[in-house]
């Protein structure tokens, strides 16, 4: 293999380069130590890095290595087949690997518990100390941390200095570098937390060093962190290492090496940065997974993909991103906002809930004992929204709830059966997942956990991002005040609490009407909000008469403005965050009507 020349071909080239070179001579305490190749593992001066008469001994001993006929330090010498260092956390597929390793005749050199694995596999597998001539020492910190091991990944192949150089130190060359790294992510997102000597543990030193050595010298050195590409690396070896696609392959493989160490890096500093600060950090970096390429954007000329977000608060998140597709079309752009808009506002209510979103937006939502009453209130909401919109459950479907989905008709005309582009549940009984994929080949059914309630809000903008909390706070923690003269009942309370839910979740300015825990109507999406009160009594209809509003965001303007319009159409009780100039107005509105009137002092918008 022509870009895996052994130790074999690097005496070669020392031999034929040693006319030109010079014995080292003894190096002072304070010179600089010439490096092992030029530009790559060098020894800085003992005055800036060394201090006492140990460390003066052993730049000595790094500055002046021994002959090539009586070098030792780099242990066991190769044996001039191409070889592979395999140290591995995740040994997916590790069979395979060595055992199609060992057929194309490459050495295997390991360490720990890689090593057992590999001699269990039955595979010959040199140690890494053996190479090295070095102990594994500090508890594991140091293992491959040895010019034994990156002189062998760094050295230039068609560089006669440096491979005249690993010579005069009996260092073969590494060819294959396949390492991943400490499950450190598992580690410190588990449950208990680990203490924090335990997180500190397991950050992973060597692997990382080894990846970015491979990767930097990918001419020569094929880099692999991801169990995933081992059928093509042994397709691309089976072919010879001197092709132009070999080449590629290796680009891109280091490229991918980079970005195994950029995100486990990301995770490293995110989980220090809990430890020591609060807020948002001065630096941050997401790491992102690609999960999916899709066919489009929002639009057909628009590309898009989607990436989960493998970022430490995301470790047991649940939602959309980690959901279980069982049966359908593959989801789009469009389908995976609005299947996690209809998820996260489900799962915002404790009662059994379903809710219909279309563009975001829910246009139905119903709590019942009975899912089936639920679903068939929810559609009722807004049939014609509701028709090629997203189903959303926050119970899990059976057989029965399967059928009313199956063979519900649209109550427009009691004819056409509902169309929907997803359903998603936590979860579906095995009769009731069979019954479901009977209504289409396209209808896409989901299963997902429980999205978390609190979370992280990222927002671009041009030539930025915006970082938020994630609106997480429950009706539970908000303190409802009556600032009317009447007071709610018991139903309305629950009515207020269940439309200022929905509200939340529409987007600003909104509206949301409700009575009997059901949607009845919603405004969303107007520049002002009188407007929006319009539209949401407009769908509510003839059944306005007792319902409760809830308002995203507190009333500018009472009279003869949104909440006059809506004490004149019937709505019997009101709740707004609060908070304006004129919110007295708003009070003398509710009293002239007996209307009751209710403040958060919590605002939800969403833009």
């Amino acid at each position: 293999m022509a870009a895996m020349q052994s130790l074999r071909s690097a005496k070669s080239v020392a031999k034929s380069a040693r006319t030109e070179a010079q014995v080292p001579a003894a190096v002072q305490p304070h010179a600089v130590a010439k490096p092992l190749l030029a530009g790559r593992p060098t020894v800085a001066d003992s005055s800036s890095l060394l201090v006492g008469r140990a460390a003066r001994q052993m730049l000595r001993a790094t500055a002046a290595p021994p002959s090539p006929s009586s070098s030792s330090a780099a242990g066991k010498a190769s044996t001039g087949k191409p070889r592979a260092l395999i140290s591995l956390s995740d040994k997916t597929n590790l069979d395979m690997l060595v055992k199609g390793l060992k057929e194309l005749g490459i050495e295997i050199v390991s360490t720990g518990g890689t090593a057992t694995s590999i001699s269990n596999s039955g595979v010959p597998c040199t140690k890494v100390e053996d190479v090295t001539g070095f102990p594994e020492m500090l508890d594991g910190r140091v293992k491959t941390l040895h010019p034994a091991v990156h002189g062998g990944i760094l050295a230039i192949r068609d560089k006669p200095e440096h491979m005249a150089a690993i010579a005069q130190h009996n260092i073969g060359t590494i060819d294959l570098v396949i390492v991943n790294l400490y499950p450190f992510r598992k580690t410190v997102t588990a449950d208990p937390a680990p203490a924090f000597e335990v997180g500190v543990e397991n950050i992973d030193i060597g692997g990382p060093a080894m990846i970015r050595a491979a990767a930097k010298n990918m001419a020569h050195v094929a880099v692999v962190v991801d169990p995933a590409d081992y059928p093509e690396l042994l397709e691309q070896l089976k072919k010879g290492s001197g092709s132009k696609e070999f080449a590629e392959f290796r680009k891109r493989l280091a490229w991918k090496a980079f970005q195994h160490c950029s995100s486990y890096d990301a995770q490293v500093s995110e989980w220090l940065w809990k430890q020591v600060g609060s807020g948002p950090a001065p630096q941050m970096t997401v790491p992102l997974q690609l999960e999916a390429t899709l066919r489009y954007g929002e639009n057909p000329h628009q590309a898009a993909a989607f990436y989960t977000d493998s970022s430490l608060r995301e470790a047991s998140a649940g939602g959309v991103a980690t959901s279980v597709v069982h049966w359908g079309k593959e989801m789009s752009y469009n389908n995976y906002l609005d299947a996690d808009a209809a998820y996260q506002c489900c799962c915002d209510y404790t009662e059994p809930t379903c809710v219909i979103v279309k563009h975001t937006n829910p246009c139905g939502i119903a709590s019942r004992g009975d899912l089936r009453e639920a679903y068939r209130l929810a559609v009722r909401a807004d049939p014609i929204s509701a028709f090629g919109g997203i189903v959303a459950f926050n119970r899990p479907v059976d057989a029965d709830l399967a059928r009313e989905i199956r063979e519900f008709r649209s109550p427009q005309d009691n004819e056409t059966k509902m169309f929907y582009e997803i359903v998603i549940a936590p979860g579906y009984t095995p009769e009731g997942l069979e019954v479901l994929k009977g209504k289409s080949k396209n209808l896409r059914i989901l299963e997902a956990k429980a999205r978390a309630p609190s979370g992280l809000s990222l927002r671009q903008v041009a030539g930025g991002w915006l970082w938020q909390d994630a609106d997480s706070l429950q009706p539970e923690a908000i303190t409802f005040t009556c600032v009317s003269e009447a007071k709610p009942t018991e139903k309305q309370l629950e009515d207020l609490k269940f439309a200022w839910r929905a509200v939340k979740h529409v987007k600003s300015n909104a509206i949301t009407i409700a009575k009997d825990g059901r949607l009845l109507g919603m405004g969303s999406g107007q520049p002002n909000r009188v407007n929006s009160v319009r539209i949401a009594l407009e769908k509510a209809g003839a059944e306005v008469a007792g319902s409760v509003l809830a308002s995203d965001a507190f009333f500018p303007f009472s009279w003869n403005d949104s909440v006059e319009i809506a004490c004149k159409a019937g709505v019997s009780a009101i709740v707004h965050p609060g908070g304006s100039l004129r919110d007295q107005d708003a009070v003398d509105v509710c009293n002239k009507y007996g209307v009751v009137l209710l403040t958060t002092g919590v605002r939800h918008f969403r833009h």
